[in-house]
């Protein structure tokens, strides 16, 4: 499933709809380049479930924690991680919290992660270096996460 995103707004917008329809222990993966837009849709994730402080990018402390949300928000960007090694954070122990986990830059630790989970990719229209536009692609593995992304692009339209 395909969506076409114009504007940081509607990236946001697109955010909250993911947080609306999010539930405890949903998996979120998000692939893209720099600066595509997946801080972005998190900043708009985090918003709607009530996190009052920015929601920054976690690219040098690899996770950032937002307990303090409706659902609780475990934002992780594994840029920067070494090696694959995730010796430094308990991935498992986050997966298991009742909350969400969104990760950025997810295929450094592919091999770790559940068999089930959303996962989008976001892709630039064009190269010009102020354009907004993107394409949001969404691929579900699992019953849950396919239900999920019908829920998301139905409150879309």
């Amino acid at each position: 499933m395909k969506l076409n995103v114009n504007s940081a707004q509607q990236m946001q917008d697109l955010g909250r709809v993911i947080a609306q329809t999010a539930q405890a222990h949903d998996l979120l993966l998000l692939n893209g380049d720099l600066g595509a837009g997946k801080t972005t849709l998190t900043q708009g994730i985090g918003r709607a479930l009530g996190i009052k402080r920015p929601v920054k990018s976690p690219t040098f402390t690899i996770v950032r924690e937002y307990p303090e949300a409706r659902l609780p928000l475990y934002h992780m960007d594994f840029y920067r991680l070494e090696d694959d090694d995730l010796s430094s954070i308990d991935l498992n122990a986050y997966l298991a919290e009742p909350g969400m986990v969104v990760i950025e830059w997810p295929e450094v630790v592919q091999e770790q992660l559940p068999e089930t989970f959303l996962e989008i990719t976001i892709k630039r229209v064009d190269d010009s270096w102020d354009s907004t536009k993107r394409i949001v692609e969404f691929d579900a593995k699992g019953a849950r996460n396919k239900k999920w992304s019908k829920s998301i692009l139905q409150s879309l339209n």
